[in-house]
């Protein structure tokens, strides 16, 4: 079997991920590694046992296919290079800056019958997989995911950086058009959102109440589904799923707490769990997450079939981030008419400008943001 020529564009610390499981594949050989700054490709690409490259260009005639893994504001240029010269590509998520832009991609995969995957790589996480194959239907989710801050993907905020993976399972999970978004966050470090809590209805009657956080001092990522026949609970770090699937009695409305006997309430009172919500506690070893997804990304290709995760999938988890952003930047506070609005809660104090400090003149987070 002839191996699969890849390259991985952008050598920070994800890159530098993508670029260790590509070469450990004996069916791929990774034939670079891009990235700018000197220092970082040198240094990926050495480990790696592949050249450094601080153009990409030079590729486009002579790779199979690309993992992007470079700052979101160039996904979209990058992504859209490779396809247009008939490459795979594997981009990380988000798919891209916009919706516009990730439809483009879309579209281009679509016309080149390619692979377009995006990097949600808690798809792959067993705790999740082995949850949703219960939980079809699900009627109501919560997600919580937070961690401190990590001075990393800078350039979005905690939407795009933490929320988007919640956005895609729960997309997976309601399988549904979005009906409703509802949204506020807050700015702590900078310009961008850094806590963020969304409601997302969705036209199949299911609810999903998301919170993330990356100023938080405690990490947690972990999900609660309900739907008609089961609970679930997913500890994503720990790779734990609890299950509890109510008795047929309970599911077919026949259990009439008002008519139990003085008797069936004390015997219910120590067995009520497990006579009717038995509990299923389900534990996963640890698995590489990342090497299954670029497995699935190498596989779609060679069958050829579909990537766990589209370009469609990444595209309509963009889209809901979108809807959720601009209720962020349309929140207002108080009930005053010039009052604080989006994730700025707290008017900017007002200070007595030195010479080397013009504050009025300083761009503000939101006009940075819009402008890219």
């Amino acid at each position: 079997m002839r191996k699969l020529r890849v390259a991985v564009v952008g050598a920070g610390r994800l890159g530098g991920f993508h670029a260790q499981k590509l070469a450990d594949a004996a069916d791929v050989e990774l034939v670079a590694v891009v990235d700018p700054l000197p220092a970082a490709r040198n240094r990926v690409a050495a480990k790696c046992r592949t050249q450094p490259l601080g153009d990409h260009r030079p590729l486009l005639g002579g790779i199979d296919a690309a993992v992007i893994a470079s700052p979101t504001a160039f996904h979209h240029r990058l992504a859209l290079e490779f396809l247009l010269r008939d490459i795979h590509v594997l981009v990380e998520k988000p798919i891209c800056s916009t919706q516009a832009e990730a439809d483009q991609l879309v579209a281009a995969a679509r016309r080149g019958g390619l692979v377009l995957q995006v990097g949600h790589v808690e798809r792959f996480n067993p705790a999740f997989t082995a949850a949703a194959v219960h939980t079809a239907g699900a009627k109501y989710i919560e997600a919580v995911r937070a961690s401190s801050f990590t001075f990393r993907s800078t350039d979005v905020g905690v939407v795009l950086d933490l929320m988007i993976h919640d956005i895609d399972l729960v997309l997976s999970l309601a399988a549904s058009p979005v009906r409703r978004v509802e949204a506020l966050g807050l700015s702590v470090l900078g310009g961008h959102e850094d806590v963020a809590n969304a409601r997302i209805e969705f036209e199949c009657g299911c609810v999903a109440a998301l919170s993330a956080s990356r100023v938080s001092h405690l990490p947690a990522r972990r999900m609660q589904i309900w739907s008609p026949r089961a609970f679930a609970h997913v500890d994503f770090g720990a790779r734990t799923t609890t299950l509890v699937r109510p008795s047929e009695t309970l599911l077919r409305r026949q259990f009439d707490v008002n008519g139990l006997t003085p008797e069936q309430v004390a015997y219910l009172r120590d067995h009520l769990a497990e006579e009717h919500l038995p509990r299923e506690e389900l534990e996963f070893e640890a698995v590489d997450a990342l090497a299954l997804e670029v497995r699935d990304f190498i596989d779609s290709i060679r069958t050829p079939r579909a990537a766990r995760v589209s370009g469609e999938a990444g595209r309509d988890a963009l889209a809901v981030a979108e809807q959720i952003l601009e209720k962020i930047d349309a929140h207002a506070w108080d009930e005053t008419a010039n009052g604080p609005v989006g994730p700025l809660a707290v008017p900017r104090p007002r200070v007595i400008s030195a010479p080397h400090l013009d504050v009025d003149s300083i761009q503000s987070p939101l006009a940075r943001r819009e402008a890219g």
